[in-house]
């Protein structure tokens, strides 16, 4: 009920892999979006980027962190991973999906997984702090304006 009520919401769902209650979820637990400087800062607060540990001027990139909530996490994985199976089915690829296809090519199906809701969760700030929708071919939009000028 929350999520149809919600502006936020809304516009949390326009995100592959991101349902209602993965939205109101994420409303409710981030709140502000603007308290994180960047979308990786809020991926970092999930746990879902790797800990980085460096020596020497050499960093090294160890295992998620699996810091903070583990439930919003968890509907974050599970979203990315119906994207991903749903992708994976699929004989009809687009560019979006290409992504994915070179990240199954490159790693294992979990850290694929892993990959897309680190993904996520960055689209997920940049909407709720742009507040617009998402929008797949925004990039290639803004390129083509980019190339007009």
């Amino acid at each position: 009920m929350h999520a149809r009520q919600s502006d936020v919401a809304r516009r949390l769902q326009t995100i592959p892999g991101i349902g209602p209650i993965t939205a109101s979820a994420l409303e409710a637990y981030v709140g502000n979006a603007t308290q994180f400087r960047a979308g990786r800062q809020l991926a970092a607060w999930l746990g879902l980027v790797p800990r980085q540990h460096s020596t020497g001027g050499k960093p090294m990139l160890l295992g998620t962190s699996k810091r903070e909530d583990g439930y919003l996490r968890r509907l974050l994985v599970h979203g990315a991973r119906a994207v991903v199976a749903s992708v994976r089915r699929s004989s009809n690829v687009q560019k979006q999906d290409k992504t994915i296809m070179g990240w199954l090519a490159r790693k294992l199906m979990n850290v694929a997984v892993v990959a897309m809701a680190n993904r996520n969760a960055r689209i997920a700030w940049a909407v709720m702090t742009q507040e617009r929708n998402f929008d797949r071919n925004f990039r290639d939009q803004l390129a083509n304006q980019l190339a007009a000028t």
